[in-house]
């Protein structure tokens, strides 16, 4: 099979693709004839072997990714046989090799595709679309909110965005530049949802004037961190919530306010997304019944994941575009 293998920690194009013998599955497990596979911004934090955090820095070489979706090919022995043949999709947990044309896994992580749903959208859902499904459960969003949506063009803010206007919240999509501005008014063409620039100067105060006084920011969901997380934290009414589900700014979320800083500009709660995950997928039955929400509301088309691919001898260029901010929309490797 061709995979792609990483042999030293470094930038993008030390992901090199390679021949490698095919994986055979042990008992319990089933072998996927990979058709996509998900890219992550953890990835290229393991690839450049900067990572601190609750996902191990791998061993090398290696072969990245944790997402996949594809048809089961083989077996292994105790497997019920019935999973031959079957469209799925799987998050291969802490254990990578998901950038391959061939990935193992148990068979207790598969979910079977529903009809309709394509391999590329599975990947977005089994791993942006759970993190969402806990997002938005947090969120407790309502027609009487006022949602401002930081990263609104990324996989998560796509998603964030779609859900909140099916409830009939006013939404702020916030996008970094014009080509993903255009995206998030793409998304819908109602007037409850006002698309903005967060890289033009004084945003804010442009999104404060179009809102009013009569409408004021509720809740912050916050995928960039920086200064562009302050600038909507301070769009919130006191009573607001702020939760943080990314910094691709590169600066942390929550962590750029003190508490004091938050009482004084009323803010109820400012939560990151990942520490309290574990409340609704700290169990394999928690964590299955999420990635079962994200993907059926796929299916049915309530949600609709934004996806660009690339193909698998690109992960380089994919994580190039990613690192670098050019990506819209959940990146997935096709092979």
């Amino acid at each position: 099979m061709r995979a792609i293998r990483l042999h030293a920690f470094g930038p993008p194009e030390n992901l090199r693709l390679e021949e490698r013998p095919d994986p055979v599955p042990g008992p319990g497990e089933v072998r996927i004839a990979v058709a996509a596979c998900g890219v992550h911004l953890i990835d290229t934090v393991l690839r450049a072997g900067t990572v601190s955090g609750p996902v191990p820095r791998p061993e090398l070489p290696t072969v990245p990714g944790r997402e996949v979706a594809g048809t089961v090919d083989a077996l292994g022995a105790g497997t019920d046989p019935s999973w031959l043949g079957r469209r799925v999709v799987a998050h291969l947990g802490t254990v990578p090799g998901g950038y391959a044309e061939l990935a193992v896994t148990a068979a207790s992580r598969l979910h079977a595709l529903p009809d309709g749903l394509g391999f590329a959208e599975a990947v977005a859902m089994i791993g942006t679309g759970r993190t969402t499904v806990v997002l938005l459960r947090m969120a407790a969003l309502g027609p009487q909110d006022t949602v401002v949506v930081l990263a609104a063009a990324g996989g998560i803010g796509t998603l964030a965005v779609q859900h909140a206007r099916q409830l009939g919240a006013t939404v702020v999509g916030a996008a970094g530049g014009p080509a993903k501005t255009a995206r998030v008014r793409a998304l819908d063409a109602g007037p409850g949802l006002l698309a903005v620039d967060y890289t033009r100067p004084g945003w804010a105060d442009e999104v404060r004037a179009a809102l009013g006084a009569d409408r004021p920011a509720t809740v912050v969901l916050d995928g960039v961190g920086g200064e562009s997380a302050r600038a909507a934290v301070r769009l919130l009414a006191p009573g607001g919530r702020h939760l943080v589900y990314g910094w691709a700014s590169g600066t942390g979320g929550a962590a750029l306010f003190a508490e004091s800083e938050l009482a004084a500009l009323g803010v109820t709660s400012s939560t990151l997304l990942g520490p309290a995950m574990g409340r609704y997928t700290g169990t394999p039955e928690g964590l299955r019944e999420v990635e079962a929400e994200a993907l059926a509301a796929a299916a049915t088309g309530r949600l609709v994941p934004a996806v660009q691919t690339f193909p698998l001898a690109r992960a380089a260029a994919a994580h190039r575009a990613l690192e670098s901010r050019e990506t819209a929309g959940k990146v997935v490797l096709v092979t």
